[in-house]
């Protein structure tokens, strides 16, 4: 991923931005930044949750494109893999022209990152993203790591993200969706060719 534009773009002039192509961008810091197209694994898993998801979320509580300010001073914005909406947020993004999750609409209450292989996509799943979601109140992140063969569940308590961490047959606990009946197993073979046995 390598910064577009020289210069710093405000929130407002990012929300303008248009290049004319499909291409798809965060804002980092004010800086424009190229998103590549995710692997097949990526998008794999990111469709099998969303499929499970939909069992227990009404379908216009879900979305893999919403876009989430994150930061205010030094602009910044992310795109989650999946994100789950609170029936709040759900109702202000009615009748918007664009899916972006402003400061002054409330937070998501789950967001879904698979991590891409990578140093730097590492850094941004674990540590960036880790504090700027937790600075916006987003009640639970979901890191899904193909690489460690793990899903990493972070909930929000006092302010800070309390880890647990899943791997093979462990299933996954999440506050938001407690119903679910997933393990790390399942969702990380949902990225495999012979995933056929994934789905139960």
């Amino acid at each position: 991923m390598t910064a577009i534009t020289t210069k710093r773009l405000t929130l407002e002039e990012y929300l303008k931005y248009d290049d004319g192509t499909d291409s798809q961008y965060e804002l980092v810091a004010g800086e424009l930044v190229a998103m590549p197209p995710e692997s097949p694994k990526n998008v794999q898993i990111s469709l099998f949750l969303l499929v499970n998801f939909l069992k227990f979320v009404p379908v216009n509580r879900l979305s893999n494109k919403v876009e989430i300010v994150v930061a205010g001073s030094r602009a910044t914005t992310r795109i989650p893999d999946l994100v789950v909406l609170t029936d709040e947020l759900a109702t202000a993004l009615e009748g918007a022209t664009r899916s972006t999750i402003t400061l002054d609409m409330p937070p998501p209450a789950l967001v879904v990152e698979v991590v891409s292989p990578g140093k730097v996509n590492e850094d941004r799943d674990y540590r960036y993203k880790r504090s700027e979601y937790a600075a916006r109140g987003i009640a639970e992140y979901w890191i899904v790591d193909p690489q460690i063969s793990a899903v990493t569940v972070l909930i929000l308590v006092d302010g800070f993200y309390e880890e647990s961490r899943f791997a093979g047959n462990t299933a996954i606990a999440s506050t938001i969706l407690p119903e679910l009946q997933l393990t790390a197993e399942q969702v990380l073979k949902a990225g495999e060719s012979n995933a056929d046995d994934a789905i139960s």
